[in-house]
């Protein structure tokens, strides 16, 4: 029973054969270059070009259930940041945290609970994240500030970027005006910043072996909330020379709206399907392809409220959702964290279902080193 279960044993002279075989073939590979691992991809509803893929989903929990909503906190006036993360070696592992669309489900008061915002926060903390991004519709953003650094740390790093909420409010503008003259790269490097019209909410910072850049998509020359959710000249520009002047392996670009709009992954729910980036599509198509010319591993924006992944044209889209918790019942409460390892880059989308409790739903690899495939040396083969 014992041989049966083990299988065949392979004869003596093959193992030595084997032995003597698996250096060669890793020599040779290291020599020659190996051919990354393709993304993983499963079809999903949605319009999108041909070459098109989403994300390999994880089995779905069926539990879901909402509850009642409150009134929203005050705002906070802003909070410097003060970054105390140390700072990786070029092929160091490290991960990042993205939530989005939160707004006032943060803060001090009835919202500061684990079936808001402070739930993903939670969430992020007990996985570890070196710093977060977040793609727009942080209003007020006092009131998200507060909630990462006492659920994440004093000294946390936050990136946000504006989205359509923020240039409505005046006063929100003028807070990340503020916040974004005092940013630094998560290990205290300098931040970029953005071109005339937007210098301080478009920017760009190294980290590690990576670049990432984080525009404000209603920027234009004559100022910084004057768009209706656009790639225009202007800011086309000013990326197409910071994506030009990086060595980066990785590169990834935020922000608010997405480039192709897509139903959420578990409920369908569909927004913004017409009016987001692809309402300019001519401007559309030319930031996509510059994102594919310059190798960018993904473009991570927020806006639909609902989660996607899709790869198009050899580009990823994350669409982070909401990270509202239950303040928003159309979709799952969601945030991604992307793990850079080296050449690998994988992402990993966890979901609230229950209202209160994360679990992993997705994953996805953005990059993989070569994979390596050894012949079976075998009795008889």
């Amino acid at each position: 029973m014992r041989a049966a279960a083990e299988g065949r044993r392979p004869h003596p002279y093959r193992r030595r054969e084997m032995r003597t075989i698996l250096p060669v073939v890793v020599i040779l590979c290291l020599l020659a270059g190996c051919a990354p691992t393709p993304p993983l991809a499963l079809p999903i509803s949605g319009t999108l070009p041909a070459s098109a893929s989403p994300a390999s989903p994880l089995p779905v929990p069926e539990a879901r259930r909402s509850l009642p909503l409150s009134p929203s906190p005050t705002s906070l006036p802003p909070a410097p940041a003060g970054p105390d993360t140390p700072p990786p070696s070029r092929d160091r592992a490290f991960t990042f945290a993205v939530t989005a669309d939160m707004r006032l489900y943060s803060g001090p008061g009835t919202y500061d609970t684990p079936r808001y915002f402070r739930g993903a926060c939670e969430a992020i903390a007990a996985r570890g994240a070196a710093f977060m991004v977040s793609p727009g519709d942080v209003d007020p953003p006092g009131g998200v500030l507060w909630t990462v650094t006492r659920t994440l740390g004093t000294d946390f790093p936050w990136y946000p970027a504006v989205g359509n909420h923020e240039v409505e409010t005046p006063e929100d503008m003028d807070w990340l005006r503020s916040y974004g003259t005092a940013l630094a790269a998560p290990d205290g490097g300098p931040v970029r910043p953005g071109p005339p019209g937007c210098p301080t909410t478009t920017y760009a910072f190294d980290y590690g072996n990576a670049h990432f850049v984080v525009l404000n998509l209603y920027c234009d020359a004559s100022g910084d909330a004057v768009t209706d959710g656009d790639v225009p000249d202007h800011l086309y520009q000013w990326l197409a020379a910071d994506l030009a002047a990086t060595d980066k392996p990785h590169i990834f670009v935020f922000g608010h709206e997405p480039a192709y709009p897509q139903p959420d992954a578990d409920t369908g729910r569909v927004r913004h399907m017409e009016d987001s980036l692809n309402a300019h599509p001519a401007r559309r198509d030319r930031f996509w392809n510059l994102l594919r010319e310059r190798g960018v591993r993904a473009y991570i924006c927020g806006h639909t409220h609902n989660y996607s992944a899709v790869q198009v044209d050899g580009v990823w889209q994350l669409d982070a959702g909401h990270a509202r918790g239950i303040g928003d019942t159309g979709a799952p409460s969601t945030f991604i964290l992307v793990r850079v390892d080296g050449p690998s880059v994988v992402f990993e989308t966890y979901r609230d279902y229950v209202g209160g409790a994360y679990t992993l739903a997705y994953t996805g690899v953005l990059a993989a080193p070569f994979t390596l495939y050894l012949p079976s040396v075998m009795d008889g083969q």
